[in-house]
């Protein structure tokens, strides 16, 4: 259970990247700018984003589901046909819901990660940095909060293109916890700014009424 929910919300930094650019924004990115201002300048312009997503643990094995984010704060990970995992943000908190064993946690969205992702609005001086990815098309940052390295550290994978929000393309993303759990996300059939109703981030409760 425990290192589910962390594949859940969580993965090495991305080598391989998706290729193709979907509609989603005309922003063009500007060669001089910093990748912290690149990358803000892409958050600030995605509202919505729907994608297929597989994740891979440390032991090769992999998960796939449907990708859907709202920002501020909502984000929902609906896993494929079989997997009894649900993980959903309704913009104040991270709920993920095991059908199996009737489990629910929850923790808040700040905690989590997944935060520099659902904020728009968040400064990412003070958290993240950039790092070098060995592809001038890439964009590579790490994210942490340096007050709180148990709430783990995210790295986080764009790849430059010109018709995509902000000029970047989010392909995907690594997170490690504070027990070295490791999970890859990877992204594909990216589209931007589409209508998501709130609604996509309701969930049942599976556990029995008192």
């Amino acid at each position: 259970m425990k290192r589910l929910m962390a594949l859940a919300i969580a993965a090495t930094p991305l080598a391989v990247a998706i290729p193709g650019v979907l509609p989603g924004g005309d922003a063009r990115l500007d060669a001089a700018q910093t990748p912290l201002a690149q990358v803000s300048q892409h958050l600030r312009a995605v509202d919505t984003m729907t994608a297929s997503f597989t994740q891979t643990d440390r032991n090769g094995k992999s998960l796939t589901g449907e990708l859907t984010l709202k920002r501020p704060g909502k984000i929902r990970f609906q896993y494929q046909k079989g997997v009894p995992l649900l993980v959903v943000g309704d913009g104040r908190a991270l709920t993920m819901i095991d059908y199996q064993v009737r489990q629910v946690s929850r923790w808040p969205i700040k905690n989590s990660p997944l935060g520099v992702l659902l904020d728009p609005d968040r400064d990412l001086a003070g958290v993240a940095r950039p790092l070098p990815s060995g592809d001038p098309d890439m964009v590579l940052i790490e994210a942490k909060d340096p007050k709180h390295p148990e709430y783990g550290t995210i790295t986080i994978a764009f790849r430059k293109a010109a018709g995509a929000p902000g000029g970047l393309m989010l392909q995907g993303w690594t997170t490690l916890d504070a027990q070295n759990n490791r999970s890859t996300i990877r992204l594909a059939d990216q589209r931007f700014n589409v209508p998501v109703e709130d609604r996509t981030f309701r969930w049942t409760d599976p556990r029995p009424r008192r």
